[in-house]
């Protein structure tokens, strides 16, 4: 294909490529791969988290099927500790933090799973993100969790 001298290739995919990012930006896509999703199941609860393509998302896949305990903390997030620490940490502070995150908390070597408003520090390490809304968090307690590929 030939291109009119004022505008050769290395414009045309230029012009592509920035109207991706424009798009992607304005429909609120990410640009982060995911891995599969995985089961999260305690009390009465069943859903599933889409995890995203990172080294530590990778890393906590590895070690599935978990059965761990799942509690309450704070006001916005349900934890539970994982048999060993991640190694491979991709560290924040997440750029659009938001209910529905599921966290590792580097310090303590635990999974927190967001079911409302947090502020991203540099100890939090996003894996995930709930498909289907966060209502299943909503149920108080400490329970037998199971985690395992979906």
């Amino acid at each position: 294909m030939k291109f009119p001298r004022t505008l050769s290739r290395r414009h045309v995919v230029m012009g592509a490529a920035m109207s991706v990012a424009m798009l992607s930006a304005r429909t609120g896509t990410r640009a982060e791969s995911v891995l599969p999703r995985i089961r999260v199941t305690f009390s009465e609860e069943d859903f599933t988290v889409t995890l995203f393509d990172n080294a530590s998302a990778r890393e906590f896949a590895s070690m599935l099927p978990l059965d761990l305990t799942i509690s309450d903390y704070s006001s916005n997030e349900k934890i539970a500790y994982l048999p060993r620490k991640l190694t491979e940490l991709v560290r924040g502070p997440v750029d659009d933090p938001a209910p529905g995150d599921l966290c590792y908390y580097v310090p303590w070597g635990n999974l927190a799973f967001f079911h409302g408003g947090y502020q991203s520090i540099s100890d939090l390490v996003r894996l995930g993100r709930l498909d289907g809304g966060i209502e299943p968090l909503l149920t108080r307690g400490e329970f037998p969790l199971r985690i395992a590929i979906a």
